[in-house]
């Protein structure tokens, strides 16, 4: 079919886009946070976040528009699966690491919390607009408590400068030179992972929709997959680069982002009534979820045997979705 061409292609072209854009976002967010005096994890929080969160926001926006909360609501669950399973599990295969007080206490349990009062909402499969304001109330006030945290890191380098007058002067001129270039680096790399994403995306839906495939299992399958591309190419682009904090905090910021913000916002534009099917999903979003946190704290390490589980409970629940199960 003349259409398959067109999609290998795009798919060429797209994942070509992805991985320079991811380079290039990686290498402009350590330096950001350098030069700025903020932590690599507060950036990968974030901006690195929030930017490779983008087509999950496109699409499910546009999904909610069109009136089909099952691909808008399913693309939301199905990604943050994907983040904590392969994304988080091949970080762990590729660069074991050791988690940080940090990324335990406040990152781990805002993502824990996020999913649990996503799960609430969703329990009853219907999504209305006071709840997506409050989701997206939720997410504000967790911004501001990574802004607060970021400006205190900032000050907190500015105390701990040194006092000659000589190493002083170099320490603040050479960041200040390279801000610019890397910041307009940082926004390139962004639009190449949206637009990346977006168009795997397009494609991918499309092949779906030719072979009959459900919305539902369209929205947790290959449009969640498919979204969750720029996450898994800049977290691994991030770990072998061993700007491991980056890929670790995208992983969660990404999943924070996703149910309060994506989640939030398509609610207050249109409320969404979503497949039966949801809450047995919602059980291994929060299966997946507990795991990834308790492997966290397990030694306060990431080991190659965690991310292979982790691994395996996403193969399980992709298995599940392709045979059905669960079909409510």
């Amino acid at each position: 079919m003349s259409v398959s061409v067109g999609t290998v292609v795009v798919l060429f072209a797209a994942t070509l886009g992805l991985w320079i854009g991811a380079r290039w976002l990686v290498d402009a967010a350590s330096d950001i946070a350098s030069a700025a005096g903020v932590s690599p994890l507060v950036i990968g929080l974030t901006v690195v976040a929030f930017g490779t969160s983008a087509p999950e926001f496109a699409v499910s926006i546009t999904a909610a528009l069109e009136g089909s909360g099952d691909v808008s609501v399913g693309n939301v669950v199905g990604s943050n699966v994907f983040n904590l399973g392969v994304v988080l599990g091949v970080i762990a295969l590729l660069a074991p690491f050791r988690a940080t007080e940090t990324m335990l206490r406040r990152d781990a349990v805002a993502m824990a919390v996020a999913t649990a009062v996503a799960t609430g909402v969703l329990a009853n499969r219907i999504v209305s607009r006071p709840e997506g304001l409050v989701l997206v109330s939720l997410l504000a006030g967790y911004l501001v408590a990574l802004g607060v945290v970021a400006r205190r890191e900032a000050d907190d380098t500015d105390r701990m400068s040194p006092e000659s007058g000589e190493e002083t002067g170099f320490e603040t001129s050479a960041p200040t030179i390279r801000l610019g270039p890397e910041a307009g680096r940082l926004l390139v790399g962004l639009a190449l992972v949206i637009v990346g994403g977006r168009l795997l995306v397009d494609s991918a839906t499309t092949l779906g929709l030719a072979v009959g495939v459900s919305e539902w299992a369209i929205g947790v399958t290959v449009v969640a997959a498919g979204t969750s591309l720029p996450e898994l190419v800049t977290s691994i682009v991030a770990a072998r680069r061993n700007a491991v904090s980056i890929a670790a905090g995208n992983v969660i910021g990404s999943n924070v982002f996703n149910l309060l913000g994506v989640l939030g916002v398509a609610a207050t534009i249109r409320p969404l009534a979503v497949d039966p099917a949801v809450p047995a999903s919602l059980v291994w979003l929060g299966a997946i979820t507990a795991v990834a946190t308790v492997v966290l704290a397990t030694g306060r390490r990431l080991t190659r045997l965690e991310g292979a589980i982790l691994l395996a409970v996403a193969a399980g629940y992709w298995l599940a979705s392709a045979v059905g199960w669960p079909s409510g």
